[in-house]
């Protein structure tokens, strides 16, 4: 490098340090915080379980909703039930000792048309498991009531646990609401988005934050829902 090139080098250097030097602290705390902000955007934490009592039991899950919801959406309940009883019996998930699967509880369910007027200790008896999961899905829609030309898609459930071997088997031991919305943001309607990826979106949504109820999980920082 010539003299003259490392002369140029050390004054470009020499007046980006004193530029950053000049700077109040007001100004790099902004800086750093803004920073630090982006990262929060894009960074994965750790969320633990809010409930572990399915460790060394066994479980089945059910999926309830009224009935405008299953006339709208038919086969919405079945898949829900399928794939969050699949998801929940992994077992390096919530280390439960085993799982009804969702096809076994939708045949329990075919077989007995009168299953909903059982107890639920009867109904764990004769599905042999310790703890039942019961999904309670009172809102599922794709838009607001009357303007079906914008997407806003929301489901809300309230999930319990009975702790069918626990001191009081036929209440519940553990409750939470879950509610998920999609498009996050309005002014999306069916020429931007299809109606099934609304209802695709929105399923797996609800499914997320109902089965991470239950094992530990990485999610963002600040979840998108």
């Amino acid at each position: 490098m010539t003299p003259r090139r490392l002369t140029i080098r050390v004054g470009i250097a020499a007046l980006l340090l004193s530029g950053v030097a000049a700077l109040s602290g007001c100004a790099v705390a902004a800086l750093v915080g803004g920073m630090a902000d982006s990262y929060m955007d894009t960074a994965d934490v750790e969320r633990p379980a809010e409930y572990i009592g399915l460790a060394d039991e066994t479980f089945a899950l059910f999926v309830s909703s009224d009935r405008i919801i299953e006339a709208e959406f038919p086969g919405l309940v079945s898949a829900l039930i399928v794939t969050m009883s699949s998801e929940l019996g992994v077992p390096e998930r919530t280390n439960a000792a085993g799982f009804v699967p969702g096809p076994n509880v939708l045949q329990f369910q075919y077989n007995n048309p009168d299953w909903t007027a059982w107890s639920y200790p009867q109904i764990a008896e004769e599905l042999g498991v310790t703890r039942l999961i019961i999904v309670d899905l009172y809102d599922f829609r794709l838009y607001e009531p009357g303007n079906v030309h914008l997407w806003d898609g929301r489901a809300a459930a309230r999930v319990g646990v009975l702790e069918i071997n626990g001191p009081i088997p036929g209440d519940f031991a553990f409750s939470r609401d879950v509610q998920v919305r999609f498009p996050d943001s309005g002014g999306y309607g069916p020429s931007d988005i299809p109606a099934n990826a609304v209802k695709a979106q929105l399923t797996r949504r609800l499914i997320d934050r109902t089965t991470w109820l239950f094992y530990d999980h990485m999610e963002k920082y600040r979840p998108d829902y």
